[in-house]
């Protein structure tokens, strides 16, 4: 049985359905809260849906039960966040600590975490919980597996984080001239899925990128072509992005500004030597431009 934790989320829901398409049996944690399309979604395609949370650690004991491999793709950022009720130390950090520990009391043989690229190390919330949990999970002593993927092309290059391409407008974070190695969500689920049968994955931390680095200045350039129309372009510097990290209360709002931060310094990740070990075809910035300006 394969539990997956943070089964309602853009990534959590397309590994649990890549797993289903597999034949492999699913099993998703989903709290009392969760949108119920979404829960929905998960029983059509064939998963176990077992109510939980990170918060109760008996919930997670009894989710663990008869598993082989837990794969948490949880977040409180961005969707569920709470100052108060679901913060990123509370569910990013603690929470799964105490997955970590419940899946190895249950004799879970495998788990398979997904943090975020190991070039993005300034100092905000999110990225300390995220590295926190990866050295728990290494010192638990159980099988492991850490994806460090670079910015979702869907989140990053999407109207949410100002990337606009439906009206041609686009938000850049620094001078636009680093470059990155933005990959699809669907392609990080497909290495999440193909980690669990290549033993080049067992305790092993995988930086993942697409197939090529690209500046946002050239992703700018790809969709005009793509779509035949010139962006109107805003630049938010680094000085200023260090000063709204400073002035923010708010650990969302620090780590959503940390991000940004390390956007702006570039993260360009090599992918020849694990493409090697994983064959994947990567999905480009040119496929994901000409797909989604399609629907625009």
């Amino acid at each position: 049985m394969n539990l997956v934790v943070g089964a309602t989320g853009t990534l959590g829901s397309e590994i649990c359905r890549r797993l289903a398409e597999s034949g492999r049996p699913v099993r998703a944690l989903v709290r009392a809260t969760s949108d119920s399309g979404a829960v929905g979604a998960l029983k059509e395609m064939g998963a176990e849906v077992v109510v939980g949370d990170v918060h109760n650690r008996a919930s997670l004991e009894q989710a663990c039960k008869g598993v082989t491999v837990v794969i948490s793709t949880i977040s409180a950022m961005p969707k569920s966040y709470d100052a108060e009720r679901n913060t990123i130390r509370q569910v990013d950090e603690e929470g799964v600590k105490w997955l970590v520990d419940a899946a190895k009391a249950a004799g879970v043989s495998r788990f398979l975490y997904t943090s975020f690229s190991g070039q993005i190390d300034l100092d905000f919330p999110l990225r300390n919980a995220k590295r926190a949990v990866e050295q728990h999970l290494r010192n638990s002593r159980l099988t492991y597996t850490i994806l460090r993927p670079s910015y979702f092309m869907q989140a990053w290059l999407g109207p949410g984080v100002g990337f606009d391409y439906e009206n041609a407008k686009a938000t850049i974070y620094g001078a636009g001239q680093n470059a990155i190695s933005w990959i699809s969500v669907h392609d990080v689920a497909r290495f999440a899925v193909a980690s669990l049968d290549n033993t080049a994955a067992e305790n092993a931390t995988l930086e993942l990128g697409g197939p090529e680095a690209l500046s946002p200045d050239q992703v700018v350039k790809i969709f005009e072509v793509a779509g035949g129309t010139k962006f109107e372009v805003t630049y938010v510097p680094e000085t200023a992005l260090s000063a709204q990290q400073k002035e923010a209360s708010d650990p969302m709002q620090q780590s959503f500004v940390g991000l940004m931060r390390c956007y702006a310094q570039g993260d360009a990740i090599d992918m020849k030597e694990t493409v090697r070990e994983f064959p994947i075809d990567l999905t480009s910035v040119q496929s994901y431009a000409r797909s989604v300006l399609v629907h625009a």
